[in-house]
C-alpha cells in the first residue's frame, strides 16, 4: 500500500492546511477525491494517521473551501471515523453527512462503495404548465415519505436535478437550502403547486377586456409581454443572497448568453471552485425564465474578489437552447467524471446502464395540429411571433417542442440501444388544448385545469417515443405513470439505504 506521509517542510509548519495529491493511503484507499472542495483540519486529520492534509479536487482558494458545506462534513465524517474505523472513511463520511441533512449526491455519494446507481431528475420549460410536473412530483415524494419518513425530500435522492426555465424555478425550490434550517429544502415539493397557483398570476396579469387585449399586442412589437418586476420581486424573496454552490444536491440549470450566443450551463461543481461561476440563486432563476416576447432578458455579473476579476451575464430563457435537460444533466456527469479521472467509480462515462433517469415534461399541443404549411407559408415576422387570434408565439412554441422531443428521442434511443428501457421514465402530456397548452394564460380557471391534466397524468398509462414515429406510445405491461412513479420511488430508497450503509 503507498504511503503518503510525508515531512513537513519547517516553513510550512506555521500554515493550517498544504496541498497534497490524494494517493492510495493505509484504510481510505478506496475512498477517491470526490466533492469539489473539501479540507481535513490538521488537528482532526491526524487522527487518521494523515499528517496536516488538505484534500482539493480541482482546487479553489482556502476562502472558497471555508464557504463549503462539505468543509463542516468532513469535520463531521472524522469524528465519526474515531468510531467507526479508518477503513470505513468513505462510507462514513457518507452517513455523517447524511445525518446533517445534506444531500451527497454527484459528490460523496456519488462515488460511494456501496451505490449502484446515479440518480438524475430533469423537469422541462413551459411557464405555467410547470404546474403539471410539480403534481408528478408531489406524488414521487410522498411516496418516499412513506418509505423513508415525513422528512423525505427529493434532494435527498438525487445526484443531479436539472430544470430549464419553469422547471428551473422548481430545481431552486426543491434544492435551495431553508434559510431557517440550512440543511434541508426551502420547499416540499406538495407547496410547489401552491406556489404557482398563488404567484403566476401576478408574474403573468391577464388583460381584464378587449382593449386591453389590443394594447398588449401593441406593447408585444415594442417590448416583452410581461415587464419582469413581480417574478424579481417573489425570486429574490425566496432565495435572498443564496448562491449557486449552496444548493443540497447538484443542479443543472442552462440558459443562453446572446452576447456570446453560447448556452450557459449554470451548475453547482463549478459553482463551488469557481466565484465567476457562482452567481445568487436569483440570478440564476431570472436568466433561466427570461422568455424571448415574454420576460425581459437578464444582465448580471459575478466577482472573485480574490483574483479581482469579474464576467458578465447577458442571458435569456435556457429553452431557446435545451428546453428539456434531460441529456445537458447526463453530460455533466459524464464531464465530472471524465474531468476527476474516479478510477473507482461505479460508474463509467456514458454507462447509461449504471444511471436511473426520471424526465418530466411540461406538456405538449401536438394532437391539436394547430398549425399547417398552408397557413405558415403566408406569416411574415410578426405572425411568426405573435398570433393574435390565440395569443400564442409559433416560433417560440416551434424551438421549445422541437428541442424537448429531440433531446427525448436522443436519450430514449440510448437506453433502448443498451437494453435498459426502464432507468429511463419519461412522463409527457402531448394532447394539451386551448389555454392548457399556453405558457402564459394564468387564469384562476386555466391553472386549475392544469391542477386536473397533472392528476391525470397520474393515471395515464406509461408512454414512450416511438423511435420511427416519434410520437408517444403506451407501453404495455409497464402500467399507469402512478405505478411507475410508486417502483420509481423504491428504486431511490434502495439505493440511498446501500449509500447509507456503514
Amino acid at each position: 500500500m503507498k504511503n503518503t506521509r510525508r515531512t513537513i517542510h519547517p516553513r510550512e509548519k506555521n500554515s493550517n492546511y498544504e496541498k497534497v495529491s490524494f494517493g492510495d493511503f493505509t484504510g481510505a484507499h478506496r475512498f477517491q477525491i470526490m466533492i469539489d472542495i473539501v479540507a481535513v483540519p490538521t488537528h482532526q486529520a491526524h487522527r487518521l494517521g494523515l499528517e496536516r492534509v488538505w484534500l482539493v479536487s480541482r482546487v479553489g482558494s482556502l476562502s472558497q473551501a471555508r464557504k463549503s458545506r462539505f468543509w463542516v462534513c468532513i469535520k463531521w465524517m472524522v469524528d465519526c471515523v474515531e468510531a467507526t474505523g479508518a477503513g470505513q472513511i468513505g462510507t462514513s463520511a457518507v452517513g455523517c453527512c447524511r445525518a446533517l441533512g445534506s444531500s451527497l449526491a454527484g459528490n460523496l455519494a456519488f462515488f460511494s462503495d456501496y451505490g449502484q446507481l446515479v440518480t438524475i431528475l430533469s423537469i422541462d420549460g413551459g411557464g405555467i404548465k410547470g404546474i403539471i410536473p410539480g403534481i408528478l412530483l408531489t406524488f414521487l415524494e410522498s411516496k418516499l415519505q412513506e418509505l423513508d419518513g415525513e422528512e423525505a425530500r427529493l434532494a435527498d435522492y438525487f445526484d443531479v436535478i436539472a430544470g430549464t426555465s419553469t422547471g428551473g424555478l422548481v430545481t431552486t425550490m426543491l434544492t435551495a437550502p431553508d434559510k431557517n434550517n440550512n440543511n434541508r429544502p426551502l420547499f416540499a415539493a406538495n407547496k410547489i403547486t401552491e406556489f404557482y397557483i398563488k404567484e403566476t398570476p401576478k408574474i403573468f396579469p391577464q388583460p381584464r377586456h378587449f382593449l386591453g387585449g389590443v394594447m398588449n399586442l401593441f406593447g408585444r412589437v415594442r417590448g416583452p409581454k410581461y415587464d419582469g418586476k413581480y417574478l424579481r420581486t417573489v425570486v429574490n424573496e425566496l432565495v435572498g443572497d443564496l448562491t449557486l454552490n449552496q444548493t443540497l444536491t447538484n443542479v443543472v440549470i442552462p440558459a443562453f448568453d446572446i452576447k456570446i450566443l453560447q448556452p450557459v450551463i449554470f451548475n453547482t461543481n463549478d459553482a463551488k471552485v469557481n466565484a465567476l461561476k457562482n452567481p445568487k440563486l436569483a440570478d440564476v432563476c431570472l436568466a433561466t425564465s427570461a422568455a424571448p416576447t415574454f420576460l425581459p432578458a437578464h444582465f448580471f455579473e459575478t466577482k472573485d474578489e480574490e483574483a479581482n476579476t469579474t464576467r458578465t451575464y447577458n442571458v435569456i430563457d435556457g429553452a431557446v437552447a435545451v428546453n428539456n435537460p434531460t441529456l445537458a444533466a447526463i453530460s455533466h456527469i459524464n464531464r465530472q467524471i471524465a474531468v476527476h479521472q474516479i478510477e473507482t467509480a461505479r460508474i463509467k462515462a456514458n454507462d447509461a446502464r449504471r444511471m436511473l433517469v426520471l424526465s418530466l415534461g411540461t406538456g405538449l399541443p401536438k394532437r391539436e395540429e394547430k398549425y399547417n404549411a398552408t397557413q405558415a407559408s403566408e406569416w411574415g415576422a410578426l405572425s411568426w411571433i405573435f398570433q393574435l387570434n390565440s395569443g400564442s408565439t409559433p416560433i417560440i412554441e416551434f424551438f421549445t417542442d422541437a428541442s424537448s422531443d429531440m433531446v427525448d428521442f436522443h436519450v430514449s434511443t440510448l437506453f433502448q440501444s443498451l437494453k435498459v428501457d426502464q432507468n429511463y421514465l419519461r412522463i409527457q402530456d402531448d394532447s394539451l388544448t386551448g389555454d392548457a397548452a399556453s405558457v402564459d394564460i394564468a387564469t384562476a380557471e386555466n391553472l386549475e385545469k392544469l391542477v386536473k391534466i397533472g392528476e391525470e397524468l397520474l393515471k395515464k398509462s406509461v408512454s414512450r417515443v416511438n423511435l420511427e414515429t416519434g410520437r408517444y406510445e403506451v407501453v404495455e405491461g409497464e402500467g399507469t405513470n402512478e405505478e411507475a412513479l410508486t417502483e420509481f420511488a423504491k428504486l431511490l430508497h434502495e439505493e440511498r439505504k446501500l449509500r447509507l450503509r456503514s
